[in-house]
């Protein structure tokens, strides 16, 4: 009866860690032009459903672009707006260096919130090595 009572407290303290478990996820853009609107939505969605959700976005190639000063979307509105709020709620914006030094681009023309990596490539792996998630929107 004992044995039952302490198998069954360890099986209901291993669900609930996984129940409190924080949610890590990775989104990948490397396309600004056909991903960057559609993967701001899904992070929003995805805050606004699990707000407690550890979010990075990481960005190499064409995916940089949205997150450069003066970068608006196909109907002119401005990404900064989107990318600073979803700062504030926690979410951590990555850029590939080798993207910068590839297309010959400067930190100074990226926005403040952007943080940078030495490989995008090398930090979706690093980033999935530590248990998140990978989402390409």
């Amino acid at each position: 009866m004992a044995i039952r009572h302490l198998v069954a407290g360890l099986l209901l303290s291993t669900v609930a860690a996984f129940a409190w478990a924080q949610d890590k996820v990775a989104y990948h853009i490397n396309d600004s032009a056909t991903q960057a609107l559609s993967g701001l939505r899904n992070v929003k969605n995805h805050l606004d459903t699990d707000p407690a959700a550890q979010i990075v976005v990481v960005t190499h190639a064409q995916g940089v672009d949205f997150l450069m000063t003066d970068a608006t979307d196909r109907n002119g509105n401005p990404y900064e707006v989107a990318v600073q709020e979803l700062v504030r709620r926690g979410v951590r914006f990555e850029v590939c260096e080798i993207t910068l030094k590839s297309r010959a681009l400067k930190k100074s023309q990226f926005l403040e919130e952007a943080h940078f990596v030495p490989s995008g490539v090398v930090r979706l792996t690093q980033l999935q090595h530590q248990g998140y998630a990978y989402i390409k929107p």
